[in-house]
């Protein structure tokens, strides 16, 4: 079953640019991340029972997007190779300006593997502190989301209303009530 999907061929690059890198094995074409890089995605939840959300403007769906805390780990030469529980603590507090007291990494995740070879690593913040704004670094434009778990079912319906994509990951936090 295996050679049915090209397995035992060499995976080619077809393209690379910084931060992807466009593949193919036999005839199937998928995206990777270039050098290594792998993301981090945080699930904030603080004593309120409320969620740290972020969104931002994402250039590949052209309009605003709901997600989770998340950044890319060793995207910059400084970083490179750097400890993913740290990657998502400094994520976390740059996107959100919350600050975890503690860290827990939950396992290693892939969000569209038909057509990405990325996974992410999944981490509960604990302990969480406001230490800052949040909205991220550079031009990321970040806006920081604190809803009650408790309304998260009717806060996903209104920003689809309004016109905002809703990422996959978002999925967990809506898990019991699809689940019934």
């Amino acid at each position: 079953m295996a050679d049915h999907y090209d397995a035992g061929k060499p995976e080619e690059i077809m393209w690379e640019g910084r931060f992807i890198t466009a593949k193919k094995r036999g005839k199937w074409e998928y995206v990777g991340r270039a050098r290594g890089i792998h993301a981090a995605v945080i699930l904030a939840v603080d004593a309120e029972d409320h969620v740290i959300l972020v969104d931002q403007y994402r250039v590949p769906l052209g309009r605003r997007c709901m997600e989770l805390p998340a950044g890319l780990v060793g995207d910059h030469e400084e970083v490179a190779g750097e400890d993913p529980v740290i990657a998502a603590a400094r994520e976390l507090e740059e996107e959100t300006g919350y600050h975890a007291g503690r860290m827990e990494k939950i396992g290693e995740f892939f969000s569209s593997p038909g057509m990405v070879s990325e996974s992410f690593t999944l981490f509960r913040a604990h302990d969480l502190v406001k230490v800052g704004e949040g909205g991220g670094v550079d031009s990321e434009d970040i806006v920081v989301h604190r809803v009650p778990l408790a309304q998260i079912e009717q806060a996903v319906a209104d920003w689809r209303a309004e016109g905002y994509a809703i990422d996959v990951k978002m999925l967990m936090l809506l898990g019991a009530k699809l689940l019934g």
